[in-house]
């Protein structure tokens, strides 16, 4: 699997926030946006797992 450069424009505010919350957990900035976008991602396709099963066997 390959890998993609994806070019982010955002204020400086924005920017030094995410500095912080990087810095919190020992990461860099890039490696705490893409571990965010992928946990994201998880949650998003797990919910709709969720929502698919419940309507297959009825919610409980």
């Amino acid at each position: 699997m390959g890998s993609t450069v994806l070019s982010l424009r955002m204020d400086g505010e924005l920017l030094d926030r995410l500095r912080q919350h990087a810095a919190r957990s020992g990461t860099s900035v890039q490696d705490y946006v893409v571990r965010t976008l992928v946990r994201e991602d998880f949650d998003e396709r797990f919910r709709a797992a969720v929502s698919e099963t419940e309507k297959f066997y009825g919610a409980t």
